[in-house]
């Protein structure tokens, strides 16, 4: 049996061409308005639009996403408040910090009304920092 080359030979790799290490990926998406897409949404907008896609997203329920999308919120507020609190502040880090466009979640505050909860938190992105919520 002879040895077969697999491998192309010869080839060169010139030094004058350059590479981009760090490339931003463009962000035009779908906008979505009360469950209908009426047209395109860039940057900031289309990071907004995805925090609320990912925060009412649960984690692991639709086969349809990657087991790194979504949250897991479901069943948090049932705990004790302290222990609740803290695990949603991990829950919506975790999730969110799945984009690479948010660099931190922070600054959270909790507002009780019977029986929901509206958790305020800032997000610090590639856009710069934005007030967001979620009601749970």
């Amino acid at each position: 049996m002879s040895e077969v080359n697999i491998l192309p030979q010869g080839a060169t790799i010139h030094s004058n061409i350059e590479l981009k290490q760090d490339t931003t990926q463009p962000t035009k998406t779908y906008k979505i308005k009360d469950g209908r897409i009426i047209g395109f949404c860039d940057g900031i907008e289309a990071l907004k639009q995805s925090i609320y896609l990912i925060l009412n997203t649960e984690r692991y329920e639709y086969l349809i996403y990657s087991w790194n999308y979504g949250s897991e919120l479901k069943g948090v507020i049932a705990k004790d408040k302290d222990i609740a609190e803290s695990e949603f502040k991990r829950r919506v880090r975790e999730a969110l910090l799945q984009d690479n466009r948010i660099k931190n979640v922070d600054n959270f505050i909790f507002e009780y009304e019977k029986d929901s909860v509206l958790v305020k938190f800032t997000v610090f992105s590639i856009y710069g920092q934005f007030a967001e919520s979620v009601v749970r």
